[in-house]
């Protein structure tokens, strides 16, 4: 999936290990959710079909069907305002189909893609704050990570809070399907309390809001589809396989984007992970150079913390400089101050991993 809450992410980085996820696989099976939120808010749809089966089972049925719908009215989303938080694969699909069904569309998003504003409507207000999202929108779709941090740190952890809804219309539906931990809920309790034909739509349970009047709570079904299991499980695959296989990492949540063309069978190809600090790749070229490799291409890569290297290099030359062996190369790399760990790829010489442990010492 895309969320990565359950994967300690900063120890995976400080241990060298690329963790990814698979950015929008599940994006169609949570945007049709989303609408049918919109839906569902808009029309009392679930209390009609409570209210049927207790007329049917008390066999009144079929003589209040027709008396009983005018306690059940609702509104159309046709002209109506949806906001949209979070223009990422899910949030541009969710308003482009919403779009299409009749609403105007306003959306916030500081760090929206190319990609993504491409995919939007060209009639989407894009605002400034997620303040002039809430004022000027009827319904409000949520498609934000979580980060744990407070917001005024920079995290999103309740961040629609007091403050937010205050600024919301009092009938606004709010729909959450991106992380339960994104709404303050004793502020969310307050806003429907004060203002009865506001409601809040989620699958994510929670203890103060699961049952008010005005939450409509799913189970987590977001990505609980046939075909978004079938496209994440797919894209895990093939995103692994081009690791192992090429070194080349994309849909990584804490590694750089590498890509490299993969070269012949005389190539050797010397992946390195290290701290991103200065010195580290100088020194690595250093015994590229003292093992006389003429090397054939190279990229480096940053993010954060980390640093990832691939270097491809010659295999005929080895033996003509300081290292007599491929494993001699791999340690005297793996072993310089602020390497994390190597790989030697090639299907006959020098394939494997190698590491320093905690100790700092050498191991395979």
């Amino acid at each position: 999936g895309a969320g990565t809450n359950n994967v300690p992410v900063a120890r995976m980085t400080e241990l060298g290990i690329p963790v990814f996820n698979t950015p929008g696989a599940n994006a169609n099976a949570v945007k049709e959710l989303v609408l049918a939120g919109l839906l569902l808010s808009s029309r009392a749809i679930v209390g009609g079909i409570n209210h049927m089966r207790k007329l049917g089972d008390e066999g009144l049925a079929k003589e209040r069907v027709e008396k009983d719908k005018a306690m059940f009215g609702g509104q159309e989303i046709k002209g109506k305002t949806l906001g949209v938080v979070g223009l990422g694969h899910i949030g541009s699909a969710t308003a482009r189909d919403a779009h299409n069904l009749g609403m105007k569309v306003c959306g916030y998003d500081p760090m929206m893609s190319v990609k993504s504003a491409l995919l939007l409507p060209s009639q989407t207000n894009i605002l400034e704050s997620m303040q002039s999202v809430f004022a000027q929108s009827d319904y409000v779709s949520l498609n934000i990570p979580y980060i744990s941090k407070p917001p005024q740190e920079g995290g999103t952890h309740a961040i629609i809070g007091r403050d937010l809804l205050m600024t919301a219309p009092p009938n606004a539906k709010i729909l959450n399907f991106a992380r339960g931990e994104l709404v303050d809920s004793e502020a969310m309790k307050a806003f429907l309390d004060a203002n009865e034909d506001a409601r809040y739509v989620t699958d994510f349970p929670d203890d103060l809001l699961f049952d008010h009047p005005g939450c409509i709570v799913l189970p987590h079904l977001g990505a609980s589809t046939e075909e978004a299991e079938d496209a994440a499980a797919t894209m895990a695959a093939k995103t692994i396989m081009r690791f192992l296989e090429s070194g080349e990492i994309v849909n990584s949540v804490n590694f750089p984007e590498t890509k490299l063309d993969v070269r012949g069978d005389t190539t050797l190809r010397i992946c390195i992970v290290n701290e991103n600090k200065s010195g580290v790749l100088a020194n690595v070229l250093n015994c590229v150079s003292e093992a006389n490799l003429n090397v054939l291409q190279q990229v480096n890569k940053s993010r954060s913390s980390v640093a990832y290297n691939v270097i491809d290099v010659e295999i005929d030359e080895l033996g003509e400089g300081k290292f007599k062996s491929w494993a001699e190369l791999q340690q005297a790399i793996t072993m310089i101050d602020g390497v994390i760990s190597s790989r030697f790829m090639n299907d006959v010489f020098g394939t494997g991993f190698a590491r320093k442990d905690l100790e700092g010492e050498y191991y395979v």
